[in-house]
């Protein structure tokens, strides 16, 4: 409405590129260049033991040209293949079995194994020994049957794709830069951060429940999550944790974060709608949520031995959490403590002022502002 017009909290669709895009392309970005940068030393490496092949040991050809040539073939390769892990698979095999997206994923390895092995050999042969294209395709086929070419060249190019498939699950295992935190070990004892807490969780899920079904509602509450997590990532909101139809998720306290947090309820409620074909073609109903915001000081630190973890604690979050539970009781479906509401410039009309209420386990009573959004 007028809110978001007024106040811009929802960029044009083509005036910035997504952050959820924007991570996706670094991430891809990343993998080539890890790639290119593996090959290269791993050339070298060869090298310098004296397993390559012969033509790389010929004075009358460039070695310098030869590398430019290779690593260029691998890092366009790469960024291929980088794109299909990343954006493409990611929502293919969304819905899929394990076994089912191994077995994709690893045809997929072994295809690109291949490929980079050709482009490789027919490069060098092609543009550094001067054969002919089609000599050197017959070379590449002679020494594909004869010679084992690849059971020499796939086991490294297997081996580098799955510690890459293993880093990106592990990567979306964690929320960005929680995985790193505990690598360095920055949360081993606990330290206290100023965070933006927001509550959000499904509207009338009992009722959505009992209509669907035990699996059918487990299928609305996956299909309902995936889409409005996009709202956040968008957002840069950092995702705490799910549980059941409930999301958590935290940003580093500061205006402008603020405003994102708010963005990201419209950002999300604009993702639901546009899959509200999708929802009411499969489900018969179309998802609403409420959520609650707060903002304070909270303590983070590593937990656990077999599975470990960064957690959460402390009455910001407890009270956030509050919050979003007096979105029920109060008929609203966006409220904010008067903590966030310092933070961001609205009007009267923009956020409503609620009756002070006693929220559970706090001995004052709070003021709770509605977003009118």
């Amino acid at each position: 409405g007028s809110f978001t017009i007024m106040f811009n909290f929802l960029p044009t669709k083509f005036s910035r590129l997504s952050t959820l895009k924007r991570h996706q392309r670094k991430t891809i970005i990343v993998i080539a260049f890890s790639w290119t940068l593996a090959d290269s030393l791993f050339f070298f490496w060869r090298k310098g033991i004296g397993i390559l092949p012969e033509k790389y040991y010929n004075p009358e050809t460039n070695l310098t040209q030869e590398i430019m040539i290779r690593e260029l073939t691998v890092f366009l390769i790469s960024l291929f293949l980088g794109y299909f892990l990343v954006s493409v698979l990611r929502n293919y095999l969304r819905d899929v079995s394990l076994w089912y997206n191994l077995l994709i994923k690893t045809l997929l390895l072994l295809g690109v194994a291949f490929v980079m092995t050709f482009l490789i050999y027919i490069s060098y042969e092609w543009l550094i020994a001067g054969n002919s294209f089609i000599g050197a395709l017959k070379k590449f086929l002679y020494n594909l049957l004869h010679r084992r070419l690849l059971l020499e060249k796939m086991p490294e190019w297997l081996l580098l794709f799955l510690i890459t498939q293993l880093a990106i699950e592990v990567n979306e295992k964690y929320s960005p830069g929680v995985f790193f935190n505990i690598i360095i070990g920055r949360y081993l004892q606990p330290r206290e951060e100023r965070r933006i807490i927001l509550f959000l969780d499904l509207k009338d899920s009992t009722p959505i429940a009992e209509k669907l079904g035990h699996k059918e509602y487990f299928k609305f509450i996956r299909d309902f999550i995936f889409y409005i997590s996009s709202g956040f990532i968008d957002n840069n909101g950092r995702i705490y944790q799910y549980v059941g139809d409930e999301v958590v998720v935290w940003w580093p306290e500061s205006k402008e974060n603020a405003l994102k947090a708010i963005n990201s309820l419209l950002s999300s409620r604009k993702a639901l709608n546009q899959k509200q074909d999708r929802f009411k073609r499969r489900y018969g109903v179309m998802p609403e949520y409420k959520a609650g915001i707060h903002t304070g000081l909270v303590t983070v630190g590593q937990v656990g031995i077999i599975k470990k973890d960064l957690v959460m604690s402390g009455d910001t979050i407890n009270t956030a959490a509050r919050i979003r539970s007096a979105c029920t009781d109060m008929n609203q479906k966006y409220l904010i403590s008067k903590d966030v509401l310092d933070f961001l410039d609205m009007k009267e009309w923009q956020a409503e002022p609620m009756a002070p209420i006693e929220l559970k386990g706090k001995n004052q009573q709070m003021e709770l502002f509605a977003l009118k959004i």
